[in-house]
């Protein structure tokens, strides 16, 4: 079989879509994701069953070495996503927008649309109630929208660290308002990042599009992990974090299968990877 067949061409599931994440909520069935950079894991992720993957800017961190996700540009974003939608066997690709490619809305319409034409299905982008006119201006456009809350890396050097998010009752008020705005701008997945497993519940409940979380509990609707955090291979290791390469018996193809079980069985996240 010739590793270079166009996408989706064997694919063994029909492609995943954002019906179909949308579907799987009011079911109730949780749906898995994690990061891929390249063809490779692109086609092993999807053809593990995980329904989305996402391009994300970690890749500047676990890839090019940076201490941030900061110094990843467009062409980098562009480059991993084409590579990553050449392997694809019909996950949900989800592609970053990288620092500071949002700032106006020309650059946000562009640079996002640069994205699709790459590759991504959806983008993502990072930020609370200031970002909804950026998502209702690419929702308007037909173009699909992530917004990322909680611990927001690009703005690392405004939060003061990798702090967990919403503790205080005053923010975790403020976030759950500022998830509704986003949702009523348009934007069709939330993700929640370090943020405690009372608030994701909550707003997981409150909202009708899918949430996605990271180090946000058990109740969201799907969860993501950085896919060399899942082998073990990071250089640090959160507390969200699980390495389900260690204890898999088929190598990192078993690795990402026991994740996906894992998900949708609720043993993962566990209590030992979640916030209070």
């Amino acid at each position: 079989m010739s590793t270079h067949a166009t996408a989706g061409e064997h694919s063994s599931r029909p492609a995943v879509t954002l019906s179909t994440l949308q579907k799987m909520k009011k079911r109730g069935e949780k749906f898995t994701c994690l990061t891929a950079y390249d063809a490779c894991f692109g086609q092993l992720l999807s053809e593990a069953g995980v329904e989305v993957t996402l391009i994300g800017d970690s890749l500047g961190m676990v890839l090019q070495g940076h201490d941030s996700t900061l110094p990843v540009s467009m062409e980098d974003m562009v480059y991993h996503i084409s590579c990553v939608k050449r392997g694809n066997r019909g996950a949900f690709l989800i592609g970053d927008m990288p620092f500071m490619s949002y700032a106006s809305e020309t650059q946000t319409l562009e640079n996002a649309a640069r994205l699709m034409r790459a590759g991504a299905q959806m983008i993502k982008i990072e930020g609370g109630a200031w970002i909804a006119r950026s998502t209702q201006l690419l929702a308007e456009r037909g173009i699909p929208v992530c917004a990322h809350m909680g611990l927001t890396p690009q703005s690392i050097n405004r939060i003061g660290g990798y702090h967990v998010q919403g503790r205080d009752p005053r923010q975790a008020e403020s976030m759950l308002a500022e998830a509704g705005l986003l949702e009523s701008s348009g934007a069709s997945i939330l993700l929640l990042e370090c943020v405690p497993q009372t608030l994701a519940r909550t707003i997981t409940e409150a909202l009708e599009i899918p949430v996605i979380g990271i180090g946000a509990g058990p109740d969201t609707d799907g969860q993501v992990m950085v896919l060399h955090d899942l082998l073990g291979i990071s250089p640090i290791t959160p507390k969200f974090v699980k390495n389900f390469l260690r204890d898999s018996r088929a190598g990192i193809r078993g690795a990402l299968q026991d994740y996906v079980q894992a998900v949708k069985s609720g043993q993962f996240p566990a209590p030992e990877h979640c916030f209070d």
